[in-house]
């Protein structure tokens, strides 16, 4: 009989999972595992459980985007790294949409059971695991500093709320060296981001031709500053070709370093939650390419070239 250890973060999102887990740990058993189950206690508790535990067939997580980022981070530093796949429980769940998940717990894990094994490309901000975003400056704040108790009341429309807040704050700008594609830049930036997507801060279709396994990253500087012209290029993001968007600076590659002339307080946001213990000022952004994730079938064809 193969094993699966399942990873819950009894935090995420507005469902309690605890109810599902017998209907899902039959369904496991169906699958031919042997199943155990392992709750989240504190933050980085799932890095350390994936991190320690022996060898399995399966680690299945239940969570949000952060979650995952925590099982990533610690299968990243095994030596011999764990087959994932993730159900999302979170408020936002981006990469759980992109996927092509739903809202049903259970139909997700049977999507998941009966789904191919894919290899990803997962970005590294100074050797720190992001699996979907990282980013700096306008917004990025929201998806932590966004009040748990009020992400669990109202869901993903918390975000929108303190957005709109967010939307008449002074915008900050951030002096910003870097070298992309052996080209060097600088300027004045409200908004860096790095993404491997196309589903961020429940946005669909961002980038319309990402792909999960093509070695790269897109990557957007935004020096846009003024309410008026944040809300003419939202306009036109949802419209027509990013790289297009006035105010934005657009760059699709695997290597990327950025460094920041005046650092401030502000920190990365990756994955939805705050990037702890960082260097303040200068940062290497690469990918690796290896990692194997059990997802759906069923936007295999769009997200992937392999």
């Amino acid at each position: 009989m193969k094993k699966c250890v399942i990873i819950y973060n009894p935090n995420s999102g507005r469902k309690n999972i605890k109810p599902y887990l017998p209907q899902i740990e039959n369904l496991l058993k169906y699958h031919d595992y042997e199943v155990e189950v392992i709750p989240t206690k504190y933050k980085g508790h799932a890095t350390e459980i994936v991190t320690e535990i022996e060898n399995i067939d399966l680690l299945m997580s239940f969570g949000g985007d952060g979650t995952f980022n925590e099982i990533m981070t610690g299968n990243l530093k095994r030596e011999k790294q764990l087959l994932l796949t993730h159900i999302p429980v979170g408020t936002t769940n981006d990469i759980g949409a992109m996927l092509g998940y739903g809202k049903n717990i259970i139909d997700n894990v049977k999507l998941s059971l009966n789904g191919v094994v894919k290899k990803f490309d997962i970005g590294l901000i100074n050797n720190h695991p992001f699996i979907y975003v990282a980013g700096i400056g306008k917004f990025t704040n929201l998806s932590y500093e966004t009040p748990q108790d009020l992400k669990h009341k109202i869901g993903h429309l918390a975000y929108i709320k303190e957005g709109i807040k967010e939307v008449f704050k002074k915008s900050k700008l951030y002096d910003i060296s870097y070298e992309v594609n052996g080209e060097e830049y600088r300027g004045l930036f409200s908004l860096v981001l790095i993404s491997n997507a196309n589903h961020i801060a429940g946005i669909k279709n961002i980038y319309k031709e990402v792909k999960l396994d093509d070695d790269n990253f897109e990557v957007i500087f935004c020096n846009i500053r003024k309410m008026k012209d944040i809300f003419k290029s939202l306009y036109f993001f949802t419209r027509y070709d990013t790289s297009k968007v006035p105010g934005f600076y657009f760059y699709k590659t695997n290597k990327l370093k950025i460094k920041i002339n005046n650092p401030e307080e502000d920190t990365w946001c990756i994955d939805g939650e705050r990037l702890e213990n960082h260097e303040k000022d200068t940062y290497n952004i690469e990918t690796v390419n290896n990692v194997k994730i059990l997802i759906p079938k069923k936007n295999i064809k769009k997200l992937f070239i392999k």
